[in-house]
């Protein structure tokens, strides 16, 4: 943490003359220090789960008593086979590796070391034995010799459940692993309840796995073709949103149309030829292609009587995308913010998901009713779970918020400073600086709000989900309604925060105080904020739907070859779902910035005048559309009484 020189209340600041990017001081301290407080007891559980946790059985894995595969073991007390020395057998065999309980989380198997994993399927018994006095590897248990296994009346139960499934170990963690898909596909039956015919979900399954790098490719060019969009953006700002208008338009009409002529095409195709295999996966593709035209049409439908209402405004955006796009030339480091904050959240999620496997393998030995051995935590410890869980959402909405926080502290600095050529050389970097130094307490607080809103909303989705089926009509009703009202809750909070976090940067004000002078300022420009962020955040989702539907589109084409032996469903879905996050996580930086340029221009307008000595930091451009969206709203006779009243500025 920075020093906190000049530090000076916001009653003292508001009886000077205000000047923006001055006078910083540290904010929110009491909530960085609990921030602090709270990731050393996430350290301190990193450090339990480790010391305690025994890396061996992680890494290594062990049986059901309590032994670790590839080492020499200590006898546990009244645990039978226990203490064995399994030098030789490195890897973890499970008898019925598909019977998982998903309940508990586990796989519902005795668990053996082995010295090796069987590579091919073992039909019967004979292959058992024969598998374990070629390969040195016993897959029965430590009580039955090989010798034993076609003889002894306890094979059935001491040894696998046949077939035995080919599989292989898993990298660096030596557990026996199944190679065969249908393993998984029962995993997935069991968790997609919806789904009746089991022969649906695997030929679903058999799809993903055979267009496995149809899939890739198509999540390629999302990724390239949004940091196209984004160029364009940048240095054509002028005519994208028409561009983007027609494009939108055309390949909406175009997609529809080629949904269509694919499915009176293949409706029309032969099927005498075809084993019934084959006809069942083009009945559910026709049925699919159905649906999606079905889908395509009306949603043509709807974009464009949308564009119909806005086209008076569409013009509108072109300036506000204008200046954005000056804002991107300035800043080209802004393009690569969702990588680093992409990148810091994987390494978080990595560590909270080894330390969450470190965690499962702590406490002591302890014999459960079938004679196998558990882990278990007593005492105050075992709450370590809901520790652990709160501060994987705190931490997340954390990084997320300093994310934020970077954006809005660049283009505040861009904004407030008149001549652009004294910017610093990397305002990113700046604005990262100037985070750390004074305002981490102020990211933290404002991610705990989210936290707090967001918990509830998942303990109830939870219960939604273990009640489904059981409540009755009211009381489902009641839990989606609060689910519901959370989630609009948690967004209106994240729009608020960003502004919050808007104001601090240009006021180094603490959390509620730029949260209080943001909300006072966004409501008293109600009408002003509806337009830009309808009209502009609309443009934008236009943007993500283009990506979206042209990833969609060269992905029908292309799994339109495979039609014969791939069901379309899951793998389309999956590039469409990827190309939309994709698309969204780098035009949502787009979007930050353009709330930030309007928080910025509303105090500018209200706290300046344009005389000497008052002039004004605003770039022309965004003036002339504030002031042709003011006559745009007049003209259509929404302008009133209440888009005319002067505007307050943030500071007094």
């Amino acid at each position: 943490m920075g020093c906190c020189s000049s530090a000076s209340s916001a009653a003292q600041s508001s009886k000077r003359e205000w000047k923006p990017l001055e006078d910083r001081s540290c904010t929110d301290i009491p909530w960085l220090l609990l921030f602090i407080l709270f990731c050393v007891g996430m350290g301190f559980i990193c450090g339990f789960s480790i010391a305690t946790g025994a890396a061996a059985r992680l890494v290594s894995g062990y049986d059901s008593y309590g032994n670790i595969c590839g080492q020499k073991n200590t006898k546990l007390e009244a645990i039978p086979n226990s203490g064995m020395d399994h030098t030789q057998r490195k890897y973890v065999f499970f008898l019925d590796p598909c019977n998982l309980d998903l309940i508990n989380r586990k796989i519902k198997s005795v668990a053996l070391c082995v010295a090796a994993c069987p590579r091919q399927e073992l039909k019967t018994l004979s292959d058992v034995q024969k598998f374990a006095e070629m390969n040195g590897s016993a897959l029965c248990s430590y009580n039955l010799k090989p010798s034993e296994y076609t003889t002894s009346s306890k094979s059935s139960v001491l040894c696998p459940k046949l077939p035995v499934p080919a599989s292989a170990p898993i990298p660096f963690f030596h557990r026996c692993a199944p190679v065969n898909i249908s393993c998984y596909a029962k995993f997935a039956e069991a968790l997609i309840t919806f789904v009746s015919d089991n022969s649906v979900l695997h030929r679903l399954i058999s799809g993903v796995m055979t267009s496995k790098e149809i899939i890739l490719g198509l999540c390629l060019l999302s990724l390239v073709l949004s940091m196209i969009l984004m160029v364009i953006i940048r240095y054509i700002s002028r005519v994208l949103v028409w561009i983007l208008t027609i494009l939108v338009i055309l390949g909406s009409l175009g997609g529809t149309g080629v949904l269509w002529w694919l499915y009176a095409k293949q409706r029309r195709s032969p099927k005498e030829t075809i084993t019934p295999e084959q006809l069942q996966i083009a009945e559910d593709n026709l049925r699919a292609l159905l649906i999606y035209a079905i889908s395509a049409t009306v949603f043509t439908v709807i974009l464009f009587l949308i564009m119909l209402v806005m086209r008076k405004r569409v013009a509108l955006t072109i300036a506000l995308f204008h200046v954005a796009g000056k804002v991107f030339i300035h800043l080209p480091l802004l393009v690569f913010q969702p990588f680093w904050t992409f990148f810091a959240l994987v390494l978080f999620w990595v560590y909270w998901i080894m330390t969450l496997l470190f965690l499962g393998t702590t406490g002591s030995p302890v014999q459960n009713e079938q004679g196998f051995v558990e882990f278990k935590i007593s005492g105050p410890l075992q709450y370590m779970w809901w520790y652990h869980v709160v501060g994987l959402i705190w931490i997340s909405e954390f990084i997320l918020a300093c994310q934020q926080m970077t954006v809005a502290g660049a283009v505040v600095t861009y904004y407030f400073t008149r001549d652009k050529r004294n910017l610093p050389f990397t305002p990113i970097l700046a604005s990262v600086n100037r985070l750390i130094r004074y305002h981490l307490g102020t990211v933290a607080k404002g991610s705990f709000i989210i936290t707090l809103v967001k918990i509830p909303r998942m303990i109830l989705m939870y219960i939604h989900s273990q009640l489904k089926g059981k409540e009755n009509a009211c009381a489902r009703c009641v839990l989606k309604s609060c689910i519901c009202c959370l989630w609009c809750l948690e967004k209106c909070l994240n729009y608020l925060n960003q502004n919050a976090y808007t104001a601090t940067a240009i006021n180094s004000t603490n959390f509620c105080t730029s949260a209080k002078d943001a909300f006072v300022i966004l409501v008293e420009n109600a009408l002003r904020v509806a337009t830009i962020n309808t009209v502009g955040d609309f443009m934008l989702f236009l943007g993500k739907v283009l990506i979206v539907c042209s990833t969609g589109l060269a992905g029908i084409m292309l799994l339109n070859y495979q039609q014969d032996y791939t069901v379309w469903v899951l793998p389309l879905i999956i590039v469409c779902l990827f190309a939309f996050l994709v698309a969204h996580c780098f035009l949502s930086i787009y979007e930050m910035v353009v709330d930030v340029l309007f928080l910025c221009f509303a105090i500018d307008t209200k706290y300046n005048d344009g005389s000497p000595g008052r002039e004004f930091y605003m770039d022309k451009v965004l003036m002339e559309f504030v002031e042709n969206s003011r006559k745009a709203m007049k003209e259509a006779g929404k302008g009133g009484v209440a888009d005319a009243r002067e505007l307050k500025p943030m500071i007094k």
